[in-house]
């Protein structure tokens, strides 16, 4: 019987790329999610039954000690980048990481992948970092051998971060930005699910990996490239910390003033805190070079998925050479 792989948040961004890569490999699936309903799109990644999602909540200890029952290996890729109601950056990020280690360990788990993020850091500003520290740390505790994979900023068909900026370009004539002058290394999803696998499989030793692109730039250099994929031209506004602040500050309020109806999508006062530092791979931390691959670029997969917001979409590129032709009176 081919073996089994427990995929804790396996219907996510990142935990999609990781299903479809483990099915690729041959390997059963079981994708622990909050609402499987919503994760039936992780089915035809594999054969009929290759791939399930089941119901797991991963503040409980028995829900998530009965989706890891028969398991050969666990990923965690349960992450929040907003609190809400009880799933808070403590509760997920630090306890859960925990309890997810230390029920692996006790039912003799095989191989153990933790998805983190750089910047975790006890000492760190905001608390979205500092529970992916205490996370890391709960899990290194129960789990030594595991792998912790700490991406830069994702990017992928289904990400929250050129998507979102994309879209905001199409409504407005101008795009405005807080702390434009902070570095990323963006990574793309399906590189990060590729140093997963080498987890998964026990192809790379246990120990924190840092995982960055080829190519590091700012907020604001970001955004100007996706400005170009997408054929717009929009006025970058950085704004000043004070502005930033405030504009964080109202989306928290109406976040809580709806009783949490209307949830923060915009800019958290913790995003802002973690905005303060650059995004990027550690000098001496190990990476991709440490487990053979070879991440590829921003430019490289942006064209793919964020034609959707040209100006005639999909057909942009004709209707820019008939213009062109019509001026040139050809």
């Amino acid at each position: 019987m081919s073996k089994l792989v427990t995929i804790y948040g396996g219907s996510g961004f990142v935990g999609r790329y990781i299903a479809r890569r483990m099915a690729k490999e041959g390997w059963r699936v079981r994708v622990a999610v909050r609402r499987p309903n919503e994760a039936m799109h992780v089915k035809p990644y594999g054969v009929p039954g290759q791939v399930e999602p089941v119901l797991c909540n991963v503040r409980d200890d028995d829900s998530v000690a009965a989706v890891m029952q028969g398991a050969d290996a666990v990923v965690n890729c349960v992450g929040v980048l907003n609190e809400l109601g009880k799933n808070t950056f403590g509760a997920i990020h630090a306890e859960g990481a925990g309890r997810i280690a230390r029920i692996a360990a006790q039912q003799g788990i095989a191989n153990l992948v933790h998805i983190s993020a750089i910047g975790a850091s006890a000492e760190a500003a905001s608390e979205y970092a500092r529970t992916k520290a205490a996370g890391e740390a709960a899990v290194q505790q129960h789990f030594p051998a595991a792998v912790i994979l700490r991406p830069s900023v994702i990017f992928g068909s289904e990400d929250g971060f050129f998507n979102r900026f994309a879209g905001m370009a199409t409504l407005s004539p101008a795009l405005p930005i807080a702390a434009g002058g902070t570095r990323f290394q963006p990574v793309f999803a399906d590189d990060v699910a590729k140093a997963a696998v080498k987890g998964v499989l026990g192809e790379a030793a246990g120990g924190i990996y840092e995982l960055g692109g080829p190519e590091v730039k700012s907020f604001r250099a970001l955004m100007e490239q996706m400005l170009e994929v997408i054929h717009r031209r929009r006025l970058i506004l950085s704004l000043p910390r004070p502005a930033a602040f405030l504009v964080a500050f109202g989306f928290d309020v109406l976040q809580f003033a709806s009783f949490q109806l209307i949830e923060n999508k915009i800019l958290t006062r913790d995003q802002l805190r973690s905005l303060k530092s650059d995004n990027v791979v550690s000098d001496g931390a190990k990476g991709f070079a440490d487990l053979g691959i070879s991440p590829v670029t921003v430019g490289s997969v942006l064209p793919d998925y964020l034609w959707k917001f040209r100006p005639s979409g999909q057909y942009d590129e004709m209707t820019s050479s008939a213009r062109n032709l019509r001026k040139n009176g050809a």
